[in-house]
């Protein structure tokens, strides 16, 4: 097996991307806001809302003492709100349960809502130095070229995380800049359209360089076209929502121009079944 870790761990230290997350002393709660917020969702837009959510909810508490409708209206445009009201959820779960210090333990913050492998594992690692593996899309594509030879990965499965952890570093220290290190090449350098392979840190490593850059095939799911889906759908009537006095406006008035009149009724369908939106009579609110 390669030993990736001294040429990429050198390489992220002359080359990270200064990030407010990086940044000595940012807080866990921190760390854990900006793992919800950078779910499919790009770097750059992310920091000028973690910054203002921070700013007014500088912990859990703070958070979890307002109605989750303050959370989905601070959204604001980052889309899938879902993540807003999980990260409301979770809020009040730090604060009942965990005196309302966010948890360093992998199986405690599984169990807060919202929070999956990939999150635990990035609190616990970045907010508190512990040794576990960290895969996203980039560390996958990177371990996918590097050892497998493919040009993108497969699906992602438990497996993933066995392979980062076989390749990180005893030294918490070092598995935490290794983790970081490895997204980091994946999201600059080793990107998944026109990877940059002459400024790899570890070309003379990779397989699939090693073998041509062979087009290998793409089996991962395709997200669907944003313009026309429900989704879009859904995040109109969340914005009428979050832009309303009281978050609440009678039903018929909520985009009432929309141009498919099924596909709005059946948003506000899947909102009211997520929880994202209630109802009370005919007027719709966000939750309180």
């Amino acid at each position: 097996m390669p030993n990736l870790a001294p040429a990429l761990i050198e390489w992220y230290a002359a080359n990270a991307r200064e990030l407010p997350w990086r940044q000595d002393g940012f807080s866990a709660w921190g760390v854990l806001v900006s793992e919800f917020m950078l779910q499919q969702t790009p770097v750059n837009r992310v920091i000028p809302h973690l910054q203002a959510w921070l700013e007014r909810w500088p912990t859990p508490s703070a958070l979890a003492d307002e109605p989750a409708a303050e959370a989905l209206t601070q959204w604001a445009n980052l889309g899938y709100p879902r993540r807003a009201l999980w990260l409301h959820r979770a809020a009040v779960e730090i604060r009942d349960r965990f005196g309302g210090q966010v948890p360093s333990d992998v199986d405690e913050l599984l169990s807060l809502t919202g929070i999956g492998d990939y999150t635990a594992r990035a609190v616990a690692v970045f907010a508190y130095g512990q040794r576990e593996p960290v895969v996203d899309i980039n560390t996958r594509r990177v371990i996918a070229r590097a050892q497998h030879g493919r040009s993108q990965p497969g699906p992602a499965s438990p497996r993933d995380l066995v392979e980062m952890d076989a390749l990180l570093p005893d030294e918490p220290d070092d598995a935490a800049a290794f983790n970081a290190a490895t997204m980091e090449l994946g999201a600059l350098i080793c990107t998944a359209r026109n990877p940059r392979c002459e400024a790899c840190p570890i070309a003379d490593q990779c397989q699939w360089l090693a073998a041509g850059r062979p087009d290998t095939g793409d089996t991962r799911r395709r997200q669907a076209t944003y313009e026309g889906s429900d989704r879009q759908a859904r995040g109109a009537v969340m914005r009428a929502l979050r832009q309303a006095a009281d978050n609440a406006l009678p039903q018929a008035s909520i985009v009432p121009d929309w141009p498919d009149a099924d596909q709005r009724e059946r948003a506000i369908a899947t909102l009211l079944a997520d929880g994202l939106v209630r109802a009370r009579g005919d007027v719709l609110e966000l939750p309180r």
